[in-house]
């Protein structure tokens, strides 16, 4: 004769089995289409060429590809990999060709000022800005900036200007997963943003020490 369970013993075994419940527990389904190899092709049916904009930008390199997942790509696991991808990423810098690492730092600040470039409307051949004051504050003058990268106030005037440096800096600017393989700053040089000579002026930007970077009445952060 089988015996009905009481309730409290009931709500036990209920508890106690809970985490193997848990375990066995299906994913959750976002619905068809719902995955990294839909998603690739919705995105290549949503856009097309146009002007200087081109459908290859959607194709991620082995560097994006690895830091689209931040969560595996800060793990542990992922650490001779993030170093790899540094190394390789270091491999495309390419230094001044004349071996002069400044230019004019007030030209620098037009390029940090402006935003433009790289659009559909835009024509093969202009230069682009570099939008710097989108991500840093960098002269004490300008209040509008933003706060995703660190505040370059004196920046010139804390580090100073040895070859080593120098060469921080510059690579920073040109490509700067060389130096952390997931850095929110674009890859200016590598990816063809700015020229040389623009990289040249906003180095004077931060080095030179008559730039606004260096006044001494900015607060070094």
């Amino acid at each position: 004769m089988k015996t009905a369970m009481k309730p409290a013993a009931f709500l036990a075994a209920l508890l106690l089995a809970g985490p193997a419940l848990a375990q066995t527990k299906a994913a959750p389904s976002w619905g068809p289409g719902a995955d990294d190899a839909a998603f690739t092709r919705m995105l290549a049916a949503s856009f097309k060429d146009k002007g200087i904009a081109r459908i290859e930008r959607l194709t991620q390199d082995e560097t994006q590809s690895f830091c689209s997942d931040p969560e595996a790509a800060a793990g542990p696991a992922a650490a001779d990999k993030r170093q790899r991808i540094e190394a390789a990423n270091m491999a495309t810098v390419k230094w001044p060709s004349d071996g002069k690492w400044l230019g004019d730092w007030k030209e620098g600040e037009k390029i940090a000022q402006s935003g433009r470039g790289n659009t559909w409307t835009d024509k093969p051949g202009e230069p682009n800005g570099g939008n710097c004051y989108n991500c840093h504050q960098i002269s004490p003058a300008e209040i509008s900036y933003g706060t995703i990268g660190p505040s370059l106030l004196q920046y010139g005037a804390l580090r100073g200007g040895d070859e080593e440096t120098m060469k921080a800096a510059w690579a920073k600017i040109y490509n700067a997963k060389s130096l952390n393989a997931c850095s929110n700053m674009p890859r200016a040089g590598h990816m063809g943003i700015l020229a040389e000579a623009q990289i040249k002026h906003l180095m004077a930007l931060l080095f030179d020490p008559a730039s606004p970077v260096n006044a001494k009445t900015g607060k070094a952060q």
